[in-house]
């Protein structure tokens, strides 16, 4: 079992071997593949297979093996025409030559319209392109290539395409060489054609020159260097992860931190000095037995009372401690290298199925829950725990491949794949709901300290800072502070098509919200309780599951500052997506403040003396 220490120097994003992983060597002279996926585009978020352009397509394309994560992502690896070998440096190489009809450069004016990006694979390894940040001056990379510039109306292809690979080399420690690094350089040149071999012109000029409206014929070309480099391989993904502004990180953590020190503060004051006072006065036995009891003993018989629509919160706590769970071991495994960006889709899929077999600790929660609560309708409450989240996200998920299958993207899910997500569900997810929920109702009710009358206590009148809809607005606000900054690198990769890869910072930060989300509830709670208003239960879920409001508010404020999406199923996706992850952070949060302050106030009602 890895230690906390490593998980935190894992923060630190320095090279790791990745488990599961294991280098390729190449002799000199040996075939080096290199593959094409998927264009992707910010402005769309509709991916398309490499050759709906009129690229040079092998005899018979082959698909690589996928997992059912990149099958979800869209990922569509196959094999190419370029001919890469071990060391062998190639300048000016013939890749092939096309005709341009006008449905080709249509076809192409509207990928470089939508700024679509080319993305290819060499080792694993993805074409990257090196730029100068103008802010700092340090270099920098960015993922894949773009297709084409557009430049006062007029359109340029990049068909040659310069590739810089890094290799490395210990004969002390293993024959041939590895590859480290893949750069790409695209250009927009015109070749001519001289003695039956291709010239190239001035390749160190950066004008633009195939003019895509001017040309019936496009002949695509390529360069290949090979450079020796001291990078060993299990640091070859360093450069990508510099993506990132590590200094920004750090500012995430402190702010969140500073946030968890001020509730703890607040949570401390109420324990050591408040509920201390309280719990003394109490149970002070020389104190005057007729004296009136005041503040939260006073609610004591009805602080346990069945909460309305109790079937509804037992599903929901249930959904939220299977997300919290599949999250914490997703987390973990990333954060030691199992599940990773190296393997592509594997983040997604590792998720999937830890959710699937989570399902049996959603079913022991809500049967737990709705059996202390004595309700009857158990089955309905199981079926719900199965059905109500997965289905809710299975829908919607649904509707929008049914819009991306009108664009015709590779972003669209096969139904084979559809077949294997139901049968994943109905297979395995449901019967071990049904397990837990069978152990959960097997054993005893959960104990509670006091006993609850028959006929409910009037609730006397509350000011409005403590009523319900305000203290839950504001009790969402803190969570989402403390984790606003790491959700916008959160975004940038789901929709800017960067890496993540900071997962020791992500488990410090979720471990910030779990501990904000529980603070913020139990504080809120007892002030409620203080005030004679026995009416929690539904209350300490939502004070921090309200902060799920904030992340779909600021996900609307990244569409309109952040996002350029032009076209419509674009936009339903980035919504609908976006909308499922705010209600599944909102069932991961009001489930973590729900059972906080039940544990809080089954404790303080069993440290008191009640007649």
């Amino acid at each position: 079992m890895v230690g906390w220490p490593l998980l935190l120097l894992l923060a630190e994003v320095n090279a790791f071997y990745l488990p599961g992983v294991a280098p390729t060597e190449y002799l000199d002279g040996n075939r080096v593949e290199l593959k094409v996926n998927k264009l992707t585009s910010v402005k769309t978020q509709l991916p398309y297979r490499y050759y709906v352009l009129p690229y040079c397509p092998p005899k018979e394309i082959h698909v690589s093996a996928e997992n059912l994560g990149e099958i979800l992502m869209g990922d569509s690896i196959e094999n190419s025409l370029y001919d890469v070998r071990m060391k062998a440096n190639v300048s000016c190489a013939l890749l092939c030559d096309r005709t341009l009809g006008e449905e080709e450069k249509a076809v192409f004016k509207r990928m470089i319209d939508h700024e679509y990006q080319v993305n290819w694979l060499v080792d694993n390894l993805p074409a990257a392109m090196k730029y100068q940040k103008t802010s700092t001056g340090a270099m920098s990379y960015t993922n894949g290539f773009p297709v084409g510039l557009k430049i006062d109306g007029s359109y340029f292809v990049h068909n040659h395409i310069q590739i810089g690979l890094y290799y490395h080399s210990n004969a002390e420690e293993f024959e041939g060489s590895r590859v480290v690094g893949f750069e790409v350089y695209p250009l927009s040149i015109l070749q001519q054609s001289s003695d039956g071999s291709l010239q190239c012109g001035d390749m160190d000029d950066p004008v633009p020159r195939f003019d895509l409206m001017k040309e019936n014929k496009i002949t695509y070309s390529y360069d290949v260097v090979w450079i020796s480099s001291p990078i060993r391989w299990a640091s070859r993904w360093d450069n990508y992860l510099k993506m990132h502004e590590g200094q920004i990180h750090w500012f995430s953590i402190v702010n969140s931190l500073m946030i968890v020190l001020f509730l703890s503060g607040m949570v401390a004051m109420i324990l050591l000095r408040t509920l201390h006072r309280d719990i003394a006065k109490y149970n002070d036995m020389d104190a005057d037995d007729s004296a009136e009891e005041t503040g939260w003993k006073l609610v004591h018989g009805d602080v346990f009372r069945k909460p309305p629509h109790s079937k509804a919160l037992a599903v929901s706590v249930g959904s939220g401690v299977q997300l919290l769970v599949c999250s914490c071991v997703t987390l973990v495994f990333s954060a030691i290298g199992f599940l990773s960006p190296v393997h592509r889709g594997s983040i997604l899929q590792g998720m999937l199925l830890l959710f699937t077999f989570a399902g049996i600790l959603a079913g022991y929660t809500s049967a737990r829950f709705y059996k202390m609560w004595k309700g009857e309708d158990w089955k309905k409450t199981t079926l719900l725990t199965a059905f109500l989240y997965p289905g809710t996200v299975f829908c919607i998920f649904f509707v929008l491949d049914l819009f991306i299958w009108g664009t015709k993207s590779s972003g669209a899910v096969p139904f084979t794949t559809m077949f294997a997500l139901l049968v994943l569900w109905f297979g395995i997810s449901v019967p071990l709901v049904f397990l837990g929920a069978f152990f959960g109702y097997k054993k005893a009710p959960i104990s509670l300290p006091v006993r609850t009358n028959q006929i409910p206590r009037q609730v006397p009148a509350q000011p409005w800072y403590i009523t319900g809809t305000f203290s839950c607005l504001v009790g969402g606000v803190l969570p989402f502070a403390g984790v606003f900054t790491e959700l916008f690198f959160i975004m940038s990769s789901i929709w800017q098509h960067q890496f993540y890869y900071l997962f020791g910072f992500l488990m410090l930060v979720l471990v910030i919200l779990v501990v904000t989300c529980a603070e913020i509830s139990i504080t809120l709670a007892y002030f409620q309780l203080t005030n004679e208003d026995y009416n929690w239960w539904w209350r300490s879920f939502f004070t921090s599951a309200s902060s799920a409001l904030y992340v779909f508010g600021y996900s609307c404020l990244y569409y309109f500052t952040r996002m350029q999406i032009g076209h419509y199923v674009g936009a339903l996706l980035y919504f609908g997506y976006m909308f499922v992850i705010s209600y599944t952070f909102a069932l991961i949060t009001g489930a973590i403040g729900f059972s906080a302050t039940f544990f809080f106030v089954r404790t303080i009602y069993g440290s008191i003396k009640i007649d």
